[in-house]
């Protein structure tokens, strides 16, 4: 059986994120190297709008700030404690006001997955 792991805030590190690097951020707490099936973490976002396609299930929490789901014409706002699903291979926007969201996803070794289908 794995230990328990405690995340502390103030042991948080946030790294830049996507293009809009100066106005989204990162916290990667749950990865591969700790999980074989799920990822988890933190992000930031504050004025900007970060376009991706996800290869993976993600489950979203607003803990913070106006957080928005663009999909297609689709956009989900949402406040603090508001939770979204989203389906494997849905392109999206990321978008926030001040938003700080709890993310988890499934699988963890997405990046792997999609490497190997690249390569053949």
């Amino acid at each position: 059986m794995s230990a328990v792991v405690h995340f502390k805030s103030s042991d948080r590190v946030f790294e830049p994120y996507g293009e809009s690097s100066d106005k989204a951020s990162i916290s990667r707490l749950v990865g591969p190297g700790l999980s074989k099936s799920m990822g988890a973490g933190v992000a930031r976002f504050d004025g900007c709008s970060i376009a991706w396609t996800v290869l993976y299930d993600e489950l979203i929490v607003t803990l913070e700030g106006t957080f928005r789901l663009r999909v297609g014409d689709a956009v989900h706002e949402c406040a603090p404690g508001d939770v979204l699903w989203i389906p494997a291979h849905t392109p999206l926007h990321y978008e926030g006001d001040g938003a700080t969201v709890f993310y988890a996803l499934s699988p963890v070794d997405w990046r792997q997955r999609a490497e190997r289908a690249d390569n053949g």
